[in-house]
């Protein structure tokens, strides 16, 4: 078992540049920052770096490699994971060669489906749509109720949400913990080159603030999409993540948005990544 001080850690920001700024430009944290602020609510003196591979130009430390790193930490993104430009090409070629180091894997929405990916399975569009805000209802599989990433976690529950595209297929070997209505694959374990990778299509390290900027990043296509019925619609839903994020004692705001602990609690979001933390990285 790894000593608790001695965690160095890769997290990886699916985001190419363009993507990065934007989000910048509309208020939100960058993906890279999120993770790093979450991984630190439980490991606060793990050594960290932020790789941005879809960037041409960028590279690791000097003299580092992928096996240096007791484990990687996969951030969402803006790209489109079955289009086989470079900047999703280089991302799938990392998470071979992080599979055949032996480095394990967690990360959310990209990071599922680019798990699935490069391990043989396959992505979509989501042929039922967007699904944004907030993903309602996710269950537990059988194997999930019996999987040490939910442990203490309640069979169905809420999760903060951004994508368009989904996994279609596992790969061979895969274990399926979790779905809804909209997203059948929810999470799922991924082994690959006996490397694990634990993936959730769903976000822990959103909090309603970021869900907020998100929303009025990605406004008026929301709009356009039937989301809201016009723009101050979308104003309203924004104003009141903000203030219930402020002040989540606000069980007006939290029961008219149909909002319960699963995402107001950062303890009960996050449980995942302190299970993560449990079984992969500190038995590792």
């Amino acid at each position: 078992m790894k000593s608790p001080m001695s965690e160095k850690l890769l997290i990886i920001d699916g985001y190419d540049k363009p993507g990065r700024e934007n989000l910048g430009r509309a208020g939100c944290t960058l993906a890279g920052t999120l993770y790093e602020r979450m991984i630190r609510r439980f490991l606060p003196d793990a050594k960290i770096t932020i790789l941005h591979p879809a960037d041409p130009d960028e590279a690791l430390p000097t003299g580092t490699a992928l096996a240096n790193f007791d484990a990687a930490l996969w951030t969402g993104s803006s790209l489109t994971i079955y289009h086989q430009t470079p900047d999703v090409t280089r991302q799938v070629d990392l998470a071979r060669a992080l599979y055949a180091a032996g480095t394990p894997s967690f990360g959310s929405c990209w990071a599922l489906q680019i798990a699935a990916l490069a391990a043989g399975g396959t992505c979509r569009l989501n042929p039922k749509g967007r699904e944004f805000g907030i993903a309602r209802k996710i269950a537990l599989t059988d194997a999930g109720r019996a999987h040490p990433l939910y442990a203490g976690k309640a069979p169905v529950f809420d999760g903060f949400t951004s994508h368009f595209d989904d996994v279609e297929s596992l790969p061979a070997g895969s274990i399926h913990l979790a779905g809804n209505n909209i997203t059948p694959v929810q999470a799922a374990i991924v082994t690959h080159e006996g490397t694990p990778f634990w993936a959730v299509q769903y976000h822990p390290e959103y909090d309603l603030r970021e869900v907020a900027a998100l929303t009025r990043f990605r406004k008026d296509g929301l709009v356009d999409t039937g989301y809201f019925a016009d723009s101050a619609a979308a104003d309203s839903f924004i104003t009141e993540l903000e203030t219930l994020h402020a002040d989540p004692l606000r069980k007006d705001i939290a029961w008219r948005l149909g909002i319960d602990h699963d995402v107001i609690d950062p303890d009960t979001r996050t449980l995942e990544v302190k299970n993560w933390i449990a079984n992969i990285l500190r038995q590792n």
